[in-house]
């Protein structure tokens, strides 16, 4: 997809608007009011000005949030018990140290005297206990993460600065339970003690939010933007920039165009083409990550909540392993690769993506599905899937025909590149497939309800594989009144559950890799998450703005560490000259820059066409 004309049309549509009014300028208001003084404070100010991940932000409830753009705003303003260091190794955060017990079931981890909440509360190890506490103990509270902290038999908080964590069993990764963004942020007990009793309903939508990180959230409107403050006495450094701004764009192309125009300072997550076309300015750096998640088919074979209680409306012949391998055999995930990512991913095979190598798992030799549309029609055949004289086949048990609902992203480019490919292979193979466009919103509702029959989705993952996992467990299945789940597509194995226990204790490195490569051959063999391929991650960077927001070195292919965009990158990202960003702030500051970016999202109706990506970069 070109980005030129996109940019263009946006400046001439802004340009068109700021002659007029600016109806969503809400900082504008102060105009001549403001004092020459405060006019030139804030022209001193820098703001860190970035595109908000393409999921956007589902909740600002940490105990339900799904959604990368949450995931961002929860490891900007809430702290965790450890931090990840660049090579994804747990440190320092909230706990200075951390002992365990000899006999392995019980964690002492030291926290930091003298910190302060936001509103000027102490931060004591007493909020770490109350958070912990909680998602072990309520099953709304453990919607998100309750996985990683199913073997916890208690948390307690002898004095202010000692958390001590007991296990039922050893737990190997005690110690990347509560990091940045893929673990679990704690809260302050004084402010989220009250919500405990409607958990589910609380939306944590008064500013400033009460936090400590190294940014306060002090605004957000839903799919629009995301503002914060830095906190300049934040215990891992102050943030390089005093505000930080994360940006919605209904579409990448808006925010290509965003950043050209020097609106914006960073992008996370373009598309190939538009990766490929930026390579070629030389204010910009374009780099490429290790691939940290997947994207891959989801099929809905047996929608049920924890009790066996079946729900939705999944076609019943996807409980077959054949039809579900068939669709395997009729996917060609090289030709994915190659089409839609353009050669910037690699072929899906493991549960677990290739940032994180001592998880990766393959097939063995001759276990692979390769690429075979005789095959899938052969078993198909065999299992009694007549065709009619449509072309399509039919259910023997239900008599039904194989006509399924494929539900994908509206705003995600490699959804709508995979569902075509999708379409043409599986009716070679006799099954139709109606595709439906939803949004993020939409599809999360369906999916939640067992309301569909194939979905694209994806997942990323942080170094401990331990919540990825938990999330085909038959722990993350719903209760009956449609809370507390997590899953994705219902699956629920005994096998896997007891091996998901196992690995949760195993502390030998290669022997708990050996088990989580088990447990994904449990998952490869059961059809019912397909994974088509690991995609690249691809930055942009404006190198006249921002230096530091990428995090690590590249390895000998060119290819940088996954990066923890909203932790570690836009801490330590700093102006790349004082001039460029002082001029900057003096054209509009970082209020007017959020005016003019609401007014983008004005303009849908004007004519410029947005989307808004999601996809393998939506949740972790």
């Amino acid at each position: 997809m070109g980005t030129g004309n996109s940019r263009h049309k946006l400046a001439a549509l802004a340009a068109c608007a700021l002659s007029g009014s600016l109806l969503a300028g809400t900082a504008l208001a102060a105009g001549p009011a403001a004092s020459a003084a405060s006019a030139s404070a804030a022209s001193q100010e820098t703001t860190l000005r970035v595109k908000m991940s393409g999921s956007g932000v589902d909740t600002l409830n940490p105990f339900l949030a799904f959604f990368d753009g949450a995931y961002d705003v929860f490891a900007a303003i809430y702290p965790t018990l450890n931090s990840l260091d660049e090579t994804g190794k747990p440190g320092p955060y909230l706990a200075d140290s951390w002992t365990q017990s000899d006999d392995k079931l019980t964690w002492t981890f030291k926290i930091r005297d003298g910190l302060k909440w936001s509103d000027g509360t102490p931060l004591t190890a007493e909020d770490a206990a109350w958070t912990l506490n909680l998602i072990t103990t309520d099953a709304v509270a453990g919607t998100a993460n309750g996985s990683l902290v199913s073997n916890f038999e208690s948390v307690t908080a002898p004095d202010a600065t000692t958390l001590v964590i007991k296990t039922k069993e050893p737990q190997a990764n005690v110690t990347y339970v509560s990091v940045p963004r893929s673990g679990i942020p704690i809260v302050p007990k004084h402010i989220w003690e009250s919500q405990a009793e409607h958990l589910k309903d609380y939306k944590n939508d008064t500013f400033p939010v009460v936090g400590y990180g190294p940014w306060t959230l002090t605004d957000y409107k839903p799919e629009q933007y995301a503002k914060f403050d830095a906190n300049k006495d934040f215990i891992l450094g102050k943030p390089g920039f005093d505000h930080m701004v994360q940006q919605s764009f209904k579409s990448v192309d808006a925010a290509v165009a965003a950043l050209r125009s020097g609106q914006l300072d960073y992008i996370n997550g373009v598309n190939p083409t538009q990766f490929k076309a930026l390579q070629a300015d030389k204010s910009l750096l374009t780099i490429q990550e290790v691939g940290n998640g997947w994207t891959g088919l989801e099929i809905n074979y047996n929608a049920r909540t924890r009790t066996g209680k079946k729900i939705g409306t999944g076609h019943p012949a996807l409980g077959d392993p054949v039809l579900r391998h068939a669709i395997a055999l009729a996917t060609d995930r090289q030709t994915l690769v190659n089409k839609v990512r353009d050669g910037l991913a690699v072929v899906g095979a493991g549960y677990l993506p290739p940032a994180w190598p001592q998880w990766v798992w393959k097939p063995a030799p001759g276990e692979e599905t390769p690429f075979d549309l005789d095959q899938a029609n052969k078993i198909l055949d065999d299992a009694g899937y007549t065709k009619g004289g449509d072309g399509v086949r039919v259910d023997p048990k239900s008599g039904k025909p194989l006509e399924l609902r494929l539900g994908i992203h509206s705003d995600d480019t490699d959804d709508a590149g995979i569902s075509n490919y999708l379409k043409g292979w599986l009716e070679t193979i006799g099954v139709k497939l109606k595709i439906q466009t939803l949004s993020m919103s939409a599809l999360n509702s369906d999916l939640a309800k067992g309301d569909w029959d194939l979905l694209m989705d994806g997942w990323t993952t942080g170094p401990d594989p331990t919540f990825l996992l938990g999330i085909q467990t038959c722990a993350a299945l719903p209760k009956d009144d449609g809370t507390a789940g997590n899953t994705d597509s219902f699956f629920c194995d005994k096998d896997y559950d007891e091996l998901f226990k196992k690995q949760l204790t195993t502390f030998d490195l290669d022997e708990r890799a050996k088990t989580v490569g088990e447990m994904q051959s449990i998952l490869y063999k059961a059809d019912v998450n397909q994974m088509h391929f690991n995609a690249n991650h691809l930055d942009v960077v404006r190198t006249d703005t921002v230096t530091g927001v990428i995090i690590g070195q590249p390895d000998a292919q060119g290819m940088y560490p996954a990066q923890s965009y909203a932790f570690w990158g836009y801490l330590k990202a700093t102006p790349a000259t004082a001039k460029v960003t002082a001029a900057k702030e003096e054209s509009g500051g970082s209020a007017l820059w959020i005016g003019g970016a609401v007014l983008l999202v004005v303009l849908v109706g004007g004519g410029i066409a947005l989307k808004r990506r999601s996809g393998a970069d939506d949740r972790e």
